[in-house]
């Protein structure tokens, strides 16, 4: 994955407040770096469940067919 992909998601990401941005200007090149913020905690949270919960239900389904 390049720049042109990560950066515009990153960016979307932020601007709907699941991510927070720092730069780091301690080395001679700055740089961002994201980390998750509490709302995007919650939301990954509540999709991880929904996942799981789709998995499950697939699984039921394909152990009906044997």
């Amino acid at each position: 994955m390049g720049t042109g992909l990560t950066n515009p998601l990153l960016r979307r990401l932020e601007k709907q407040g699941l991510l927070i941005s720092e730069w780091n200007t301690e080395e001679s090149r700055p740089r961002k770096f994201y980390r998750v913020s509490p709302e995007g905690a919650r939301v990954r949270t509540g999709l991880l469940r929904e996942w799981q919960d789709l998995g499950a239900s697939i699984s039921r389904l394909t152990k009906g067919d044997r």
